[in-house]
């Protein structure tokens, strides 16, 4: 199937945000026309982040602040899935250890977990280790204790780095993961979010949705548009954000399409899709 006729076929485009929508507090200029479009041709659209340090609300506020139209049901975030997947598959645990921000760990609460801390000497049910940006020291050491102790070991998403503007390297979920992996040498027995499908296989069965009429438009290679890749969506990696065009060429596969925004990506929709 050509690229023209795999585009026509898309009813439904689920973005990352960082990067994609928009770079740290700045919305892109692109963002707000390519979603008017998007309306007018009927196709519907989700925002999917592997940033678990704010609440679902806590986006909506942001978007809202940003002007970006988005309900409660088009917001996919990791740390619903961490909460959700805890729920579906992990039935008796009880107590958890998040080394993760407050956000996060008052969502387990308010879904009924009891959140331990680093004083607590009683093993918790289950590790769950997120992007930290609030993460001090003896908290990391906790974790990697419980990591040692064979405690079951979710972690919420992948991720090295998460995009900024700012002159600084704001070190993710996955750098953290290897941190605790070099000390204990042990890996996380759950690493949800990007690249893994399962969030993009619930919402094609909410929307009923199948896997070819569904576009995962991200700027990294390794976690948006390999998700794309294993869900049997049509990957759309953007260059606005952390994925360079010389990586671009280097780390992309026949089927994947490139563009330098969704401005671009939206003129190829006004052309193909009818």
């Amino acid at each position: 199937m050509s690229m023209q006729q795999r585009i026509s076929r898309i009813r439904h485009i689920v973005m990352d945000m960082d990067g994609t929508i928009y770079l740290g507090s700045k919305v892109f200029p692109f963002t707000l026309p390519f979603l008017e479009m998007l309306k007018k041709k009927g196709i519907g659209y989700s925002f999917l982040t592997n940033n678990p340090t704010r609440s679902p609300q806590d986006y909506l506020r942001k978007l809202s602040g940003m002007g970006i139209p988005c309900t409660p049901e088009q917001m996919l975030t990791t740390s619903q899935a961490a909460v959700e997947y805890v729920q579906m598959h992990m039935p008796g645990v009880k107590r958890v250890y998040v080394l993760g921000t407050a956000s996060l760990q008052e969502l387990f609460r308010s879904h009924g977990f009891v959140v331990t801390d680093e004083n607590d000497s009683a093993a918790p049910d289950l590790l769950v280790v997120s992007f930290d940006t609030t993460l001090v020291y003896p908290r990391l050491c906790k974790a990697a204790w419980w990591a040692s102790h064979g405690v079951p070991y979710l972690a919420t998403n992948p991720d090295r780095v998460c995009p900024t503007e700012e002159q600084t390297v704001l070190v993710d979920c996955g750098s953290i993961q290897k941190c605790i992996e070099h000390a204990t040498g042990r890996r996380a027995d759950v690493v949800l979010g990007k690249p893994d499908p399962t969030m993009l296989f619930d919402l094609e069965a909410r929307l009923g949705l199948q896997k070819d009429e569904v576009a995962m438009i991200g700027d990294r290679v390794y976690t948006d548009i390999a998700m794309a890749r294993n869900a049997g969506a049509l990957p759309v990696l953007v260059l606005s954000g952390e994925t360079t065009p010389e990586l671009a060429a280097r780390a992309c596969e026949e089927g994947d399409l490139v563009v330098n925004d969704l401005s671009e990506f939206g003129k190829m929709i006004e052309d193909y899709k009818l």
